[in-house]
């Protein structure tokens, strides 16, 4: 391997591995910060969470990835600018296109390492990482009584104390709800001045030791026919009672990953081009079928005339309504006006479900293309970050950062405004999802014939001059 070669890689692969794991902890540390109320006081192990987080940050290697790209091709073609080692590998007779060969054919492997991870990981990862989300959502909160709050995180309990010491487990004024289950299920209600509360070793049931209370227990009545029901009520005082209530409830339990499987987010470029093929074939069966329905309703007769004149009338004159009663010539009307309504009915339908399909298959699409971008993202970024870098001679973390995160948010939000047209059916896939690339690949082409041409730009030049 040539010393030029060593020399950008090793310049280049260092921040490339820094700035993309920063960006990745950053875009981490925004996850925890929406999904926070979801996962606090739910006493999820630590496990579960980093579960969760490597997972989510397999999602966010789109975002990480690219940037990370950007970041480090300014950063490394500035700090070689800016310390004079560019210009000496230009005044060797090497030009800028073949400086930058070597690392234009390592971000060409990393390209096909993102494109394989987001055709075979990614789906995986979406997978996992749904599921995880949504079992962590249903999970309830972990026992937490606060003073004169009921708390109803237990199934078929609701449970409250005047005052509550979280330290002893001591409770003043308890007043516990047993609802009972189904339509002839009996109620308890229990109400105590004092008790204390503690759980279980294995953590399964929660014991109360209630003094000086009543309970309300609505009796069952099997086999008693509603109207015949007396709807018997039993009413106990005790000086000392405990009782144990199950807290399995409260258990974290992973969903059914079946449940996510046929998601477009879980499929690889294959399965999403078959699910494409599936649903544009619907699309058309069902345009076939309103095509034909609508034939079969033209060349219908709307009415029969025969059933509606006497028998002796003979021919049908182009004035027969006229000469209907007003009982018949009503029941024609409203024949008529029921095939209108049923014929517009069966057509607006037809027309839901076309467009119901046609948005099902662009989301399908949206994540094609999306697999794609990636992809060629990661190559774009560099052809307008290097020579970007180039051109400004500026390496470290201070404007050559704030130039890429500037770079990175016009080509997202053009992204994602193109993405939601799509959505909207404003767009085609193939369209809104490389808005931002088609905006950017001038912006490349202009980078390079400048860095080319071995222009500079100072953005600060006037204000040391000034000084």
């Amino acid at each position: 391997m040539k010393r030029t070669t060593r020399l950008l890689l090793r310049s280049f692969i260092g921040p490339f591995m820094i700035t993309f794991l920063v960006a990745l902890f950053f875009l981490d540390m925004q996850f925890l910060w929406v999904y926070a109320d979801e996962m606090i006081g739910k006493g999820l192990s630590v496990f579960v969470v980093l579960e969760l987080l490597l997972y989510a940050s397999a999602r966010l290697v789109n975002l990480a990835l690219p940037l990370a790209i950007l970041m480090s091709s300014i950063m490394t073609l500035g700090s070689l600018a800016e310390h004079e080692e560019l210009t000496a590998l230009k005044s060797s007779g090497m030009r800028l296109g073949r400086i930058l060969r070597p690392l234009l054919v390592t971000m060409v492997l990393v390209a096909g390492g993102a494109l394989l991870f987001a055709n075979y990981a990614w789906p995986v990862a979406n997978l996992k990482f749904r599921t995880l989300l949504y079992s962590v959502t249903r999970k309830k909160p972990t026992l937490n009584l606060e003073d004169g709050v009921f708390y109803n995180g237990i199934e078929g309990h609701a449970i409250r104390a005047a005052k509550v010491d979280k330290e002893t487990g001591r409770l003043e004024d308890i007043l516990i709800h047993q609802h009972g289950g189904g339509r002839d299920g009996a109620g308890l209600v229990i109400r105590a001045t004092e008790g204390t509360m503690k759980t279980s070793r294995t953590g399964r049931f929660l014991h109360f030791d209630l003094r000086d209370g009543t309970s309300h227990e609505e009796r069952l009545e099997p086999g008693v026919r509603q109207r015949e029901r007396i709807y018997p009520h039993m009413i106990t005082a005790f000086d000392r009672q405990q009782m144990r209530i199950d807290l399995s409830s409260l258990d974290f339990a992973k969903a059914d990953e079946a449940l996510f499987k046929r998601a477009y987010e879980m499929m690889s470029l294959g399965q999403l081009s078959l699910a494409i093929d599936s649903i544009e074939g619907q699309r058309r069966h069902a345009a076939d079928a309103m095509r034909d329905f609508g034939q079969r309703n033209l060349n219908r007769r709307t009415l029969d005339a025969s059933a509606v004149l006497p028998a002796d009338t003979g021919a049908v004159h182009r004035d027969w309504l006229a000469r209907l009663g007003p009982s018949a010539e009503r029941r024609v009307f409203d024949a008529a006006k029921d095939m209108v309504r049923n014929t517009t009915q069966t057509a607006r339908n037809q027309i839901d479900e076309r467009n119901a399909k046609r948005t099902l298959a662009d989301r399908h699409a949206i994540e094609w293309h999306r697999k794609l971008f990636l992809a060629f993202a990661c190559i774009l970024l560099f052809l307008i970050g290097a020579p970007l870098g180039a051109i400004i001679r500026k390496g470290g973390l201070g404007l050559p950062t704030v130039l890429a995160i500037l770079l990175f948010v016009v080509y997202y939000v053009v992204t994602i405004m193109g993405e939601r047209m799509v959505r909207s059916g404003a767009l085609s896939p193939a369209l809104g999802m490389w808005l931002g690339t088609l905006l950017m690949v001038p912006a490349a082409l202009f980078l390079n014939w400048r860095a080319a041409r071995e222009s500079t730009w100072s953005p600060f030049s006037r204000l040391r001059a000034s000084r």
